[in-house]
């Protein structure tokens, strides 16, 4: 007679844990691996939140790793949360960057950032040959984007005032821009 053998085999049955304790989890850790995981992901909530959720899985999937109880399960909680960091991280560094043939000079969009640096002055330059009272009806409608009302209440003058000084203002500037070169668009 033969003895009996053993089965190595293991069982495909999902030990899980109970909703309760995963609520307990998540209420006595998750705000403490949420703001870890934003500093891990430098404020990227959405990422924290996505390695937080896979964290909780995690626990929820391996009971035996919190057996002591959920409050002592923040020690394990973290090391898990900072591994499943590190493998989004990879994954992001291994995927090939997207690259085009299209050489930058060429693109339809590429505006020079200098030029908007240098119109910047030129306008200054040209708002400072206004008298003061036009300058400050230019800037609080045009640069500051303020209605006439608004501009009106910021300079404490009426709104027919600031209508008037607007018209001159801008009739003034535009002869600045013609003299200093600048072509004026309409």
């Amino acid at each position: 007679m033969q003895a009996p053998t053993k089965s190595c085999k293991k069982s495909t049955e999902l030990v899980t844990l109970d909703d309760e304790t995963l609520a307990e989890l998540i209420r006595l850790h998750g705000s403490y691996l949420r703001g870890a995981l934003m500093k891990i992901t430098k404020g990227d909530r959405a990422r924290a939140e996505d390695i937080l959720q896979e964290t909780m899985v995690r626990a929820w999937q391996h009971p035996e790793a919190i057996a002591s109880g959920p409050e002592h399960a923040r020690p394990w909680l973290f090391t898990v949360a900072r591994r499943i960091a590190i493998d989004h991280f990879r994954m992001q560094a291994a995927r090939p960057q997207t690259t085009t043939d299209e050489i930058p000079e060429q693109r339809r969009n590429g505006a020079d950032p200098y030029d908007g640096v240098l119109l910047a002055h030129d306008m200054q330059v040209a708002l400072k040959e206004l008298q003061p009272q036009q300058r400050e009806i230019l800037v609080e409608l045009h640069m500051k984007g303020r209605s006439m009302a608004q501009a009106a209440e910021a300079l404490g003058i009426p709104v027919g005032t600031v209508k008037s000084r607007n018209f001159y203002a801008v009739r003034a500037f535009r002869q600045v821009l013609e003299a200093c070169g600048m072509a004026y668009a309409a």
